[in-house]
């Protein structure tokens, strides 16, 4: 790798800032093209930028936290200042674009930094550690907070600078949240420009450092909690190196900022708060003990593009969660009265329905809301092997998905495009995200036709295979997925709109009967009508059942795989393989539930149509 020659004054006297030179990194971020734009929009900061600037105040550890002074200096901070707070301009809990823009007017023009510090560690001697740590105004990942500290090291045995330079690093260890992850000096995963100076990829928002551009699963405090993104780090970054002397007394004379052990950011509970300086932290004075005690072997990487359901929904569930806990944090009362209100609504509509076990057969009859759930369970835990046998088109179409999303992004039409406009690129991150949602779909109606046709045959008495239900649905296959097409690029089209959301939306419940209608309708050639037609009158009730029942089945699986992220160290294709085993279990069930509400519609429009009173009991219904 080349990213061209890092230009330094020539050797200096003093061989440890000869050898922090040799070994500055590179930095690559992710390019922002304007402030609130995607992007980084932080920075490598020269700490002095906030230290007497007018900006940025000192807050006193007491009850309200007052102002003690406006524009604090490094030998103000000198004094230690325990339990005190900087507070910068905005608000870390409701940031909005105030820090991007600050960030930006404040370096704009400044060249970026970072502190380099040499270390010993008393327990074990012969050997040296090459810290270069790095100051950013802002955390905007998912524990946000103001002020943000992280580092590389680099390990040599040696006694002293001058041996150090005579010698390479054995190892690096790059921070990623609390812990970090280390790479021997010639791993092949540690990229080196010009034979010494180590590439760092800081994660986008989280500033974690990492080896390589790709996405990264966080699953514990160490490696921190959610996807770290350093994919398409173009922005190449190198930071002007300030030697910090390893000597006490002689560090705080040069930089007296490192007395400061008080919140470099605006104090909040937990991590929200500003972190504390580099002096504060245990690697400072006990370097090599730290990477013996801290280090791990690799990052969790995601393999390919996006758009696999598990990936996706643990990084947007992580993210959504965070910002709800953010939410909490910064407005506790409306969250906690947000939450009773909706528990106490779910409840409310609990005691509306019924729950009773209705007879399975005869299907055309109508079922209260609670009874479509309790009496599809029935029928599914009796017939338990014949719909599981149904559901095992799952397994072979997460294969699919894979497979498909693979040829076209890194072998097919869409590599070249992936190779120059990376995976973070919208359109590309989108189509692969729509590619694998449309199998998704289409596995999950084509399972629903299946299991209509096997539950109506159940319902007349026959036996049935798996197979015999396939081949029974099959001639009529091809109208469901011409239909499922069209469907999903009109709902697709409008849900790019904010307005035009909200109309999918009732478009999507509307032609929520395709499976049904297309398996067991007279008419296959207009399902989309004859959807919308049976749903008409009781949108509510169709989209309701919709929501709980499929919208929590889809969800169960990529739910199941981010526990199993969190919990284990499973591959990311062992977790995709369980996605898929939830789904080959829980789709059937929603398939009958739904095939119950077509035929609870089907006798709803037949009294409607037929201008009768609702309240007649048909024979069927008996």
């Amino acid at each position: 790798m080349s990213a061209g020659a890092l230009a330094f004054p020539a050797a200096a006297a003093d061989p440890a800032l000869e050898l922090a030179r040799r070994y500055a990194p590179v930095v690559r971020l992710v390019k922002q093209e304007a402030p609130c734009k995607p992007g980084e929009a932080y920075e490598p900061t020269d700490v002095n930028l906030v230290l007497g600037n007018p900006d940025v105040a000192l807050r006193g550890p007491w009850s309200g936290q007052p102002i003690v002074k406006i524009a604090p200096t490094a030998h103000e901070l000198s004094a230690g200042l325990f339990g005190y707070h900087l507070d910068f301009p905005g608000k870390a809990l409701k940031p909005g674009c105030d820090y991007d823009k600050w960030s930006h007017l404040l370096t704009a023009g400044t060249q970026p930094r970072t502190y380099a510090h040499i270390a010993t560690d008393p327990a074990h001697p012969g050997q040296l550690a090459l810290q270069y740590w790095f100051f950013y105004l802002f955390n905007d990942f998912n524990d946000k907070h103001e002020g943000d500290w992280e580092m590389i090291q680099l390990d040599f045995r040696a006694d002293s600078p001058v041996q150090a330079l005579e010698t390479k690093p054995t190892e690096v260890g790059y921070s990623q949240h609390e812990g970090a992850e280390r790479a021997t000096w010639g791993d092949k995963k540690l990229q080196i420009v010009d034979g010494t100076h180590p590439v760092v990829y800081p994660g986008s928002g989280s500033h974690a450092n990492y080896y390589s551009s790709s996405l990264f699963l966080g699953r514990s405090a160490a490696e921190g909690v959610g996807c770290d993104d350093t994919q398409d780090a173009s922005r190449v970054l190198r930071p002007a190196v300030s030697l910090v002397p390893t000597d006490q007394a002689a560090y705080l004379e040069s930089y007296p900022w490192l007395g400061y052990v008080g919140g470099w950011g605006e104090e909040h509970p937990g991590f929200y708060g500003g972190p504390t300086g580099p002096n504060t932290k245990a690697q400072w004075t006990q370097p090599i003990t730290w990477a013996d005690t801290s280090w791990r072997d690799s990052a969790f990487t995601i393999p390919g593009t996006r758009g696999n359901a598990v990936t996706d929904f643990f990084c947007g569930a992580v993210a959504k969660g965070s910002s709800i806990l953010t939410l909490l944090v910064a407005s506790p009362t409306l969250v906690i009265v947000t939450v009773t209100v909706l528990l106490l609504i779910l409840l409310w509509l609990g005691t509306r329905t019924r729950w009773d076990v209705t007879a399975p057969f005869r299907l055309a009859r109508r079922r209260p809301w609670g009874s479509l759930i309790t009496t599809g369970f029935h029928l599914y835990w009796e017939n338990l092997r014949l719909f599981l046998g149904i559901g095992l088109l799952f397994v072979p179409l997460g294969v699919l998905i894979g497979g498909v999303q693979y040829l076209l992004f890194r072998v097919g039409a869409f590599g070249p495009l992936v190779e120059s406009a990376g995976t973070t690129n919208g359109f590309v991150a989108g189509l692969a995200f729509g590619l694998g949602l449309f199998f998704t779909i289409m596995g999950l109606n084509i399972v629903t036709a299946v299991v209509a046709v096997a539950v109506v045959a159940l319902d007349q008495g026959e036996e049935i295979t798996p197979w015999d239900a396939y081949r029974r649905t099959l001639p009529r296959l091809g109208r469901l997925l011409l239909a499922l097409l069209i469907a999903t690029v009109v709902i697709a089209v409008l849900a790019l709109t904010g307005f035009g959301f909200l109309i999918g939306v009732f478009l999507l419940v509307r032609w929520s009967m395709l499976a049904q209608t297309a398996a067991l309708g007279e008419d296959h050639r207009r399902l989309l009508q004859q959807s919308a037609k049976l749903v008409r009158g009781h949108w509510w009730r169709v989209g309701s059942i919709t929501l709980f029942v499929t919208a929590f089945t889809l969800l169960l699986g990529p739910l199941l795989g981010t526990i199993l992220l969190l919990i284990t160290s499973a591959s990311f294709n062992v977790v995709n393989l369980v996605s898929a085993l939830v789904y080959t279990v829980t789709v059937p069930f929603v398939a009958i539930v739904t095939t119950y509400l077509y035929f609870d519609l089907t006798v709803r429009w037949t009294l409607d149509a037929e201008l009768v009173d609702e309240t007649r009991i048909l024979p069927a219904e008996i």
